[in-house]
């Protein structure tokens, strides 16, 4: 056997009785679909459960896969000390998961847990499921910062190994949605919350794992979703199954986004292999991104790949440079970014060379082989590296936080020779208050430090 089927499932803690305490009532949908899609697991009769979750262990370039024979948790951190659960360990389809990661170059294993017992992203799904009376082992397995295709292919490895071993399998994608769906939320609200909660949706209800793939990082990032990469995982288990896909419910009165689907598996289908469609899709959104690319952003990509191809600084300007480029001198950040997360950031605050064009070459290969954040760049990462280049006006001095506007201005915090800079419109940084105090740590600044603030505009290029 292998894998049978697959749930998506929030962890909303208050859906438990002895945490909610009457709460619960409000996502009563949520909770009566939870006990539906937990009905379904049971009569698939699984002999294992892999649990991807996001509160597991999670480390930015390896997928950490909980180590051990048994692990227990409660919900004491929720006021629920009372309710409790222990579980084991399948050891073996574990060890198999990991040798099969490490054959495909995936970096997965049982290193580094920093705490042992079930996180609430785990605890909540198996709640529910002993109460449908699954009670088989688990495989717990934390997310990580890598590409959507590595979620993909370590789902690939769980389902070769379940099949090596002959293991009925069922995967529990545990994730909430989007954090940003309601201004009385304990988040906020974002317009992007309630897109990405009705993409995702849609693509779970139709059985799309390839939006699933392909979602907007920048939209990810402003919904603050939660659970996308247990869902791709869950995807990749799937590889090349025909699976019935129904979306049971969703809700977000809460301001989080809750979605409870199920997927069964039907049989064979071939053409439900995504990762080549993946690959694809992502290779023309970048030649597309490149195509698209102004002056600014050209010789920031010439200027790194220059570098990282021969080892050599570009000897000369092209010449095809507009005026602003060759006649002016200004301050500039170049940015490296695969997919939404950062890769590298290197800038200057005023003028250091001749021209603008000479300080964007400088600080573009600077980003890529000098950010003390990242390791070099390599060849193999040229062609999915995205840049943006931002020119400074020169800062001003101001007297107060209220002249600051985070979408408007950047700011840099200055306290006897230490300095902190951030950019203005950045994705995350959403108070002026954010701005400040992200930039006092990035120069080392005490928060009780008479400190003075700049401010300045900038040019963004992409």
């Amino acid at each position: 056997m292998s894998v049978v089927g697959a749930i998506a499932v929030p962890h909303p803690p208050l859906i438990i009785p002895t945490v909610g305490r009457g709460r619960e009532a409000q996502v009563q949908q949520t909770i009566d679909a939870y006990r539906e899609a937990a009905r379904q697991v049971a009569a698939w009769n699984p002999e294992v459960l892999i649990i991807p979750s996001p509160h597991s262990i999670l480390y930015a370039d390896y997928f950490h896969i909980s180590p051990g024979g048994r692990a227990s948790g409660s919900m004491a951190r929720f006021g629920a000390p009372q309710t409790r659960i222990t579980v084991s360990y399948d050891t073996k389809l574990r060890a198999e998961i990991i040798r099969l990661a490490e054959d495909a170059d995936l970096p997965a294993g049982t290193m580094g847990e920093r705490d042992a017992s079930l996180d609430h992203g785990t605890f909540l799904p198996l709640y529910f499921l002993r109460e449908a009376g699954v009670e088989c082992p688990i495989v717990r397995i934390g997310l990580s910062g890598l590409d959507p295709l590595a979620h993909y292919r370590l789902g690939q490895c769980i389902a070769e190994a379940a099949e090596h071993l002959s293991r009925r399998t069922v995967v529990v994608a545990s994730g909430d949605l989007s954090h940003k769906m309601t201004q009385d939320g304990p988040y906020g609200f974002a317009p992007e919350g309630p897109i990405f909660d009705d993409l995702v949706t849609k693509a779970m209800d139709q059985g799309d794992f390839l939006t699933l793939l392909t979602m907007d990082p920048s939209l990810c990032e402003k919904a603050a979703e939660c659970g996308l990469r247990s869902f791709q995982i869950m995807a990749g288990a799937l590889d090349g199954k025909a699976v019935s896909s129904r979306l049971l419910c969703h809700q977000g009165v809460t301001g989080v986004g809750y979605g409870v689907a199920v997927f069964e598996v039907t049989g064979e289908d071939p053409a439900r292999r995504f990762a080549d469609a993946y690959r694809k899709a992502e290779s023309e959104r970048l030649a597309a991104r490149k195509a698209g690319e102004d002056p600014w952003v050209r010789l920031a990509r010439l200027s790194l790949e220059t570098r990282v191809r021969t080892g050599k600084t570009l000897a000369s300007l092209p010449d095809d440079l507009p005026s602003p480029l060759t006649d002016t001198r200004a301050g500039a950040f170049v940015s490296l970014h695969v997919r939404g997360q950062l890769r590298g950031c290197i800038g200057t605050t005023g003028p250091t060379q001749r021209n603008l064009g000479w300080e964007i070459v400088n600080n573009a290969v600077s980003a890529g082989t000098r950010d003390p954040r990242f390791n070099p760049v390599t060849r193999d990462e040229l062609d999915s590296l995205e840049y943006s280049v931002d020119v400074l006006s020169e800062p001003e001095p101001i007297s107060s936080p209220a002249e600051l506007d985070v979408k408007k201005y950047g700011v840099i915090v200055s306290y006897r020779g230490r300095r902190g800079l951030l950019l203005p419109d950045l994705d995350g940084v959403d108070t002026v208050e954010q701005q400040i105090d992200i930039a006092r740590q990035k120069g080392g600044i005490s928060p009780h430090a008479p400190y003075e603030l700049e401010r300045f505009e900038v040019v963004r290029h992409t």
